[in-house]
């Protein structure tokens, strides 16, 4: 059976499952250079992708959407204004089968649609090791209209049981209540919120968190929805999360600093992520406390899952045995996560069989004028990077999926010059205070970082252990720790390749690691997108090296 799914909104995406296997899933913000966030306006794109793989629209069994709080969309098919009906973002806050499904017929096309969360679901089950080893579940998720709601996936059936809300604050809480102190006080439009998150999550390492500033907090969020539930008389599920959540946030954000003015900006910062981190370790063991399944696995999806130090919480905490966290918990897997909604109800295939590296291939490259071009193997490439001491962008082979560049659209880097982090955040156009993650070698991790345990698609925080410190300053953060990647030849094979020709010459089994894309833009597409961008003077791809000549 073959399932596209598409997501229309921001984050537009489109992914082809066939028979239990993703072939391909492409975002549209990776194609062309386009803006971050870009989405899908025209049907055409959904079919001339799919031609490119050799299918046709009558090859696909179900075409699948994803659904989003403006449940009418309009799109355009062939030069013609289409409407399709969408499903709704999410249900009511007692909302029960989250794999509810909706149904459509735009044209002669009949399609499907799941609940924008249902997909955060699916795919947070679907690619799990989980699913791949036939076990059961929770899944946690967390976005950001939505409140962090608990399931249990049976592995056998594939359905799902609703644990109901930890809480009572959207994920948009996270950046909305910062937006009350600086350096994050400013005007916004969308989509710049959407990025706000990682940079809050960042900066409060220069703070710490305040005891007084979080029980205000605690006492805030209470009051706020005793007020939001006293304003709206209706039955709870007819009070929608967004409504229910803007009306907490509104009337938190203008109490939300302590009368004295004794905790400052940026320990207010540290305090709102400490307090909601508190929030979600409290309300998820409680929901646990009263399960009795036995079973101990936890999927963590929705935006809140690319949170790196809520994650590394949660799975500190003991409450549960392993955490499982996809490359795209945020809505750059939602044209997986629809598709892989339908998989479950349509299908008899639980488990998703899939590859990081199913974004879109390399374009050929057209050298530009000012630019040579040699052979360079990966030893070679190690040699340059040790001797040098410079960034060199990194291309290879299909883009990874998700946000986060893991070694196929990266700038690389070595790290053993503090100065590195801000050559590469200068040349990014980046916050000083901006991490530099590192990219190693997963048998070596260990010895680096704490736990320094396998971390392929960087969701996780590592402490830098103190005698690495000196060495590799430049991937070591303010508050001390990393946003490791490990990789290893089964999974990365040329950067395993690459990383231990670079050991052998400095010692060092990691480089700098960061995305190699324009400002406001997604991943680069081709050689030639990185040769007009021109802040960094090599390009390696394809064993070859291309040098801006001077």
């Amino acid at each position: 059976m073959r399932i596209c799914g598409i997501k229309t909104t921001h984050d537009g995406g489109v992914a082809l499952i066939e028979n239990g296997k993703l072939i391909f899933s492409y975002e549209m913000e990776k194609l062309d250079n386009r803006e971050r966030y870009s989405k899908i306006d025209d049907l055409g794109i959904v079919f001339g992708l799919l031609a490119e793989h050799g299918y046709a629209p009558g090859d696909i069994d179900h075409f699948v959407f994803d659904g989003w709080y403006k449940t009418k969309k309009i799109l355009n098919w062939f030069g013609q204004e289409v409407e399709i009906e969408l499903a709704p973002y999410r249900r009511g806050i007692l909302g029960g089968d989250v794999f509810q499904e909706y149904s459509g017929k735009v044209l002669d096309l009949p399609y499907l649609s799941y609940t924008h969360y249902a997909g955060h679901v699916a795919s947070g089950y679907c690619t799990s090791p989980f699913a791949k080893r036939g076990e059961s579940s929770y899944v946690l998720s967390w976005d950001a209209w939505m409140f962090p709601y608990l399931y249990f996936i049976d592995g056998e059936t594939g359905k799902a049981r609703n644990l109901g809300t930890l809480f009572h604050l959207i994920g948009d809480s996270y950046f909305s209540l910062c937006q009350g102190f600086k350096p994050f006080d400013g005007p916004m439009k969308f989509p710049e919120p959407l990025s706000l998150a990682g940079k809050i999550m960042a900066y409060i390492a220069n703070g710490t968190p305040h005891p007084d500033a979080i029980a205000h907090l605690n006492r805030l969020a209470t009051e706020a929805y005793e007020q939001a539930m006293a304003d709206h008389r209706t039955e709870e599920d007819h009070f929608s999360q967004r409504d229910m959540g803007v009306a907490v946030l509104e009337y938190m954000k203008p109490r939300i600093r302590l009368q004295d003015g004794a905790v400052t900006d940026v320990d207010m910062l540290a305090s709102v992520h400490a307090f909601l981190q508190q929030k979600l370790l409290a309300g998820l063991q409680e929901k646990l406390s009263t399960e009795t399944t036995g079973i101990r696995n936890l999927a963590i999806v929705g935006g809140c899952g690319l949170n790196i130090k809520w994650n590394s919480a949660i799975r500190d905490s003991g409450l549960v045995d392993e955490v499982w966290i996809p490359p795209f918990p945020n809505d750059s897997g939602s044209a997986i996560g629809t598709a892989s909604a339908a998989m479950l109800a349509r299908t008899e295939h639980r488990a998703l069989e899939w590859d990081v590296h199913s974004g879109p291939t390399l374009k050929p490259v057209d050298i530009l004028d000012g630019w040579s071009a040699k052979e360079c193997s990966l030893e070679g490439l190690a040699k340059i990077l040790h001797e040098q001491g410079r960034p060199v962008v990194f291309l290879n082979g299909r883009a990874e999926l998700g946000p986060r560049a893991l070694g196929h659209r990266s700038i690389l880097a070595p790290a053993v010059d503090a100065g590195m982090k801000q050559v590469l955040n200068e040349a990014k156009s980046r916050e000083d205070y901006r991490p530099v993650a590192p990219i190693c070698l997963e048998h070596r991790a260990g010895e680096i970082f704490s736990p320094g345990t396998a971390d392929p698609y960087m969701l996780f925080d590592h402490q830098v252990k103190d005698e690495w410190v000196s060495k590799v300053p430049a991937i070591r953060h303010l508050d001390g720790t990393a946003r490791l990647q490990t990789v290893n030849a089964e999974q990365s094979p040329e950067i395993a390749q690459l990383l231990t020709a670079y050991e052998r010459l400095s010692g060092i089994p990691l480089l700098c690691n960061t995305s190699a894309n324009l400002n406001g833009s997604g991943f680069f597409p081709d050689v030639q997108s990185a040769m007009s961008w021109g802040r960094v003077s090599q390009i390696w791809s394809d064993s070859v090296l291309y040098t801006k000549i001077d």
